[in-house]
């Protein structure tokens, strides 16, 4: 089996708050390190009452602060939202502080809605630079030439490895003419994914970063020593999804009893759609799903996340995903995994 990641967003439960998601999402990364994933990544989100994880910077110095050897990083950091300087300011502080180790996703959404991307003073327009944006971010982190104004300090000749994130064409088409590599959000927008990764692989041009495409798939993951259990625990990001589409957002609900039954027609489509890459079940059943999705993708790394309201629950999702797909548990001291 391929390497497996984590995606973790600082879930905050229904009963629960920030500062206890920042404990649990530090005790899932040294589990995660102990299991031998490769990466934990946290998402940029923002004013979304399920999600902590909007200050993702802190949250990667917390998280690689606590941990030896697993890659942290950013799955992605909204480039649109910020200056390039600062990013590589801050990412560079990052390397410097956990050499090899950290990892810089960019996406070009906003990570919130229209009247929060306001707040965080994003231009409406500010999406259509993201190509620049990003060659400006990569050139900070390369060595200081004789004459240059503006350096990243710290960033400047560090390596952090850059990532394009996406769920489109567009992001597909970017991360292959920069020669990046590309992670696909399939965990839950994966209408485009075929196309995408036909558009990256066949455009794909070698740079310095890399010599292939390599291509990692957002998963969902729900695991437990029985399919029912699996299936109940699954209701949370369900009702997630549905509480979003109602436009009544909230902490993440604990699982529900019947909750398929509560649903329209048109809402059990657009979660069969939506949340289409999920593999919930048993050991066995996660095995055959992981392995289904590996084979119909050629996908290079899947990026397990696991919405799920239980902590304890939620370690153990994680523990049997990874007996599944037979990942060998970390010994060393060190590692340096791209």
């Amino acid at each position: 089996m391929i390497p497996l990641s984590v995606l973790d967003l600082a879930p905050i439960v229904e009963g629960g708050d920030a500062a206890t998601s920042f404990r649990n999402s530090l005790d899932l990364a040294r589990h995660a390190e102990r299991l031998g994933y490769r990466r934990f990544w946290m998402a940029e989100h923002h004013n979304i009452p399920s999600v902590a994880s909007a200050a993702t910077s802190v949250l990667i110095a917390h998280v690689a602060g606590g941990t030896s050897t697993i890659r942290v990083g950013a799955g992605g950091i909204m480039l649109p939202n910020h200056s390039p300087l600062v990013i590589a300011e801050q990412f560079g502080t990052l390397a410097s502080l956990f050499p090899g180790r950290i990892d810089l996703g960019l996406g070009r959404a906003p990570g919130s809605d229209q009247v929060t991307a306001r707040a965080l003073r994003r231009a409406p327009e500010a999406a259509d630079s993201f190509p620049q944006d990003v060659l400006e971010l990569m050139a900070y982190f390369r060595a200081t030439e004789p004459g240059q104004a503006v350096r990243a300090i710290p960033g400047a000749g560090l390596d952090v490895p850059i990532w394009i994130l996406g769920s489109s064409l567009f992001g597909a088409q970017l991360a292959a003419a920069f020669g990046l590599p590309f992670a696909f959000a399939s965990h839950f927008a994966p209408t485009m994914l075929e196309q995408a990764l036909d558009l990256y692989r066949s455009r794909f041009q070698p740079s310095e970063q890399l010599a292939r495409p390599y291509t990692m798939l957002g998963v969902n993951v729900f695991a437990a020593e029985s399919e029912a259990a699996a299936r109940r625990l699954f209701t949370s990001l369900q009702q997630a999804f549905i509480n979003l589409r109602r436009g009544r957002p909230g902490p993440l609900k604990p699982p529900a009893e019947g909750f398929d039954a509560s649903l329209a027609p048109f809402e059990r489509a657009m979660l069969a759609d939506m949340l289409s890459f999920s593999v919930v079940g048993t050991r066995e059943q996660v095995r055959a799903g992981l392995a289904g999705i590996v084979a119909r993708t050629a996908a290079d790394e899947l990026m397990v996340a696991s919405q799920i309201h239980d902590h304890a629950a939620r370690l153990e999702s994680y523990a049997i995903a990874a007996e599944a797909a037979e990942i060998p548990a970390v010994v060393a001291e060190t590692a340096d995994h791209r």
